[in-house]
């Protein structure tokens, strides 16, 4: 099953300071339903694993994928963008799924 998740340098930076910074044991990522196209990126730092879940690396980081998410998920492109619009910087994860059909006009949700 291929799980290959690409995170750039400025994502796994991030990722690995907030594992510091919480004393997390990793990164979770899931899909939940929501928003007006669908499904949204779920990340979350995690204490403990779900039983449920597999565990991927990418650039050093032990990354826990919801398994009912696990094909989905498969060639995610994982960013760090820092965003300064109207004065409020904004920092973000940012994912690219080549599997999207398309995404709500605010970019907080996805279609498959």
């Amino acid at each position: 099953m291929n799980t290959n998740i690409n995170i750039t340098a400025a994502a796994s930076e991030y990722i690995k300071k907030m594992l510091e910074k919480n004393s997390s044991a990793g990164f979770r990522l899931s899909i939940k339903k929501t928003g007006c196209s669908g499904y949204s990126y779920a990340p979350s730092l995690v204490n403990e694993v779900n039983p449920k879940d597999v565990a991927v690396e990418a650039d050093g980081i032990k990354i826990f994928i919801d398994i009912a998410w696990l094909d989905l998920l498969a060639d995610l492109h994982i960013d760090y963008v820092e965003d300064d619009k109207t004065g409020i910087k904004q920092k973000r994860l940012v994912f690219t799924n080549p599997k999207e059909d398309s995404r709500c006009g605010c970019g907080e949700s996805f279609h498959i």
